[in-house]
C-alpha cells in the first residue's frame, strides 16, 4: 500500500480532480490510501467567514457562504456525468452549507467553532472526489480523519491511537482499492474537532504512512520535487533526486516551502520513504527522502527570510557561569525560538524569525549587557554531507560568499548544514554565488 497526499491546487477544479483521480487509481492487486486537502481558496473563505462571525457580522459571513456555495455547485455540474451522482453531491453540499449557516446564529463565536468551520473544506473536497471515483466505477471509500487522527494533551499526534484506529478502520472496510481521508483535521484529547497546524495534510499523510508501515508516502505538489536552489531566484536549478531525512528537514526549516520540517519526522522514525512528486508531470521521478546518506555530497541551498539578529555583549560577563542560561531563559519565557547562535568570550549573537515579542526580549536582555538588533536579515543554508571529516567542504561554501558581507556563520550544530546570515538585500547574489560554486558542472 502507498499513501498519497494531494494539496489544494491538485483538487482546485473539477478538471484537476479528474486528473489526480487517474494518478491514484492503483494497479491491479494494489491499494492506495489518499489524503486530500481542501480545494484551493476554500480555507481562505472559511477563515473569512469565521472572521466575520468573531465580529458578530452575520450578514458578511452569509455573503461569503453564498459565494462559496455557488462556486461548489458549479463544480458539481462540471465534475459529474450522471444525474445520480450530481444529485448525491448536491444534496451533500447543501447539507454542508446549511451547517455553515447554522453558525450565523452563534452568540459567542469562539476558536472551537472556528476549527469546526475550517474542517468543512477538507470534508467537502474528500466527499466530492470519493463520489467521482464511485461514479467512475472505482472501489473507493471515505474514512473520516476525525475517526483516525487524534492529538494528545500536549497537542501532539497520539501515534498509538492513530495506528490502532487506522488499522481498525481498514479491517472493517477490507474490499476497497482506494481509501480517501482528509488532511490537516483531527480531534483533540477532549474529542473536539481540531487541526494538526504544522505541516497540515503532509503531516497527516506521514502519520498514516508511518502507522501502517506503507511501502512509500508520496507528497504530490505542483513542482518536480525539491530543487537544489530556489528556482524563483536562481536560474537553471535542478531537482534533487535523493535526500537523507535530516537533509530534507534542514532544507524545509530554512526555506524550502515544498515541505514543513516536522511533517516527515513520523516517516523517518518508522523508516518509511517519502517521495515528492509533481501532479503536472506524473512521470517525473521527483525527490526520494529516506534514511540513506550519500557521503561526500552537497545537495542543496535554501534561504529563510525575515530574520532578526540580536547581539548581546558584556565584558562583565566574561566567562561568567550562567550567562548563556540567563539569555536563553529570556527567549523561553517569551516563547520565541532561536534559529542560529554564535558565541564568544564576551557575547552571544542569535537570530529569530518571530518579532512579536522583540521589545520585551530586548528589554530583558539589556539587564545583562549591550544589545544590538539587526533587522531585514536572511539565513542562507547549504545542506548535504557536511561532517567535519569531509575536508574542504565548508571552505567551498565560504569561498562562494567571499564577496558578500556575512554577519554570522553557523557550522557544526549538525553534520548536514552550514548557514550564513546575510542582509536581505544580499540574498539573491548569495544564492547565485553558492549555486555557481557548488553546482556548476562547467
Amino acid at each position: 500500500m502507498k499513501v498519497m497526499k494531494f494539496g489544494g491546487t491538485s483538487v482546485g477544479t473539477p478538471q484537476r480532480m479528474r486528473e489526480v483521480a487517474k494518478i491514484f487509481s492503483p494497479q491491479e492487486g494494489e491499494q492506495t490510501f489518499v489524503v486530500l486537502s481542501a480545494m484551493s481558496g476554500t480555507t481562505n473563505s472559511l477563515v473569512e467567514i469565521s472572521d466575520y462571525l468573531y465580529k458578530n457580522n452575520a450578514e458578511g459571513a452569509s455573503s461569503v457562504i453564498n459565494q462559496l456555495e455557488q462556486k461548489y455547485m458549479q463544480h458539481v455540474a462540471e465534475l459529474y456525468t450522471t444525474e445520480e451522482f450530481r444529485t448525491k453531491a448536491s444534496e451533500f453540499l447543501q447539507k454542508e452549507f446549511m451547517y455553515l449557516r447554522s453558525f450565523l446564529k452563534a452568540s459567542n463565536f469562539s476558536a472551537t467553532e472556528e476549527k469546526i468551520i475550517l474542517a468543512q473544506g477538507e470534508i467537502m473536497s474528500t466527499n466530492m472526489v470519493t463520489f467521482h471515483l464511485q461514479e467512475e466505477g472505482k472501489k473507493a471509500t471515505l474514512l473520516s480523519a476525525l475517526d483516525l487522527v487524534r492529538t494528545d494533551e500536549n497537542g501532539e499526534p497520539d501515534l498509538n491511537f492513530i495506528r490502532e484506529a487506522t488499522v481498525k478502520r481498514l479491517r472493517e472496510n477490507p474490499n476497497f482499492d482506494i481509501y480517501i481521508t482528509q488532511g490537516f483535521i483531527c480531534r483533540n484529547v477532549k474529542g473536539e474537532i481540531d487541526n494538526l497546524q504544522r505541516g497540515g495534510s503532509d503531516y497527516t499523510a506521514c502519520l498514516i504512512g508511518a502507522a501502517l508501515q506503507t511501502d512509500e508516502i508520496q507528497i504530490w505538489t505542483d513542482i518536480d520535487g525539491m530543487h537544489n536552489n530556489d528556482p524563483r531566484v536562481v536560474e537553471h536549478t535542478e531537482p534533487v533526486r535523493q535526500l537523507y531525512f535530516e537533509e530534507a528537514a534542514e532544507l524545509a526549516y530554512f526555506g524550502a516551502k515544498i515541505l514543513h520540517p516536522t511533517c516527515i519526522q513520523p516517516a523517518k522514525f518508522a523508516g518509511v520513504p517519502v517521495r515528492l512528486l509533481n501532479t503536472m508531470d506524473p512521470t517525473a521521478p521527483g525527490t526520494l527522502i529516506n534514511n540513506d546518506i550519500q557521503r561526500g555530497t552537497i545537495k542543496a541551498v535554501a534561504a529563510k527570510d525575515n530574520i532578526t539578529c540580536i547581539q548581546i555583549q558584556s565584558s562583565r560577563m566574561l566567562l561568567a557561569y550562567g550567562f548563556l542560561r540567563k539569555v536563553f531563559e529570556i527567549f523561553e519565557q517569551h516563547k520565541t525560538s532561536i534559529d542560529m547562535i554564535c558565541t564568544s568570550e564576551v557575547g552571544v549573537s542569535v537570530t529569530i524569525d518571530n518579532r512579536s515579542r522583540l521589545p520585551e526580549i530586548v528589554g530583558e536582555l539589556r539587564k545583562y549587557g549591550t544589545v544590538q538588533v539587526d533587522n531585514d536579515m536572511c539565513i542562507v543554508c547549504v545542506v548535504g554531507d557536511l561532517a567535519s571529516g569531509n575536508v574542504g567542504f565548508e571552505t567551498r561554501a565560504c569561498m562562494a560568499v567571499k564577496k558578500i558581507p556575512v554577519r554570522m556563520i553557523s557550522y557544526g550544530g549538525t553534520n548536514y548544514n552550514i548557514s550564513f546570515l546575510v542582509k536581505a538585500e544580499d540574498k539573491k547574489r548569495t544564492l547565485q554565488a553558492l549555486s555557481e560554486t557548488l553546482f556548476n558542472k562547467d
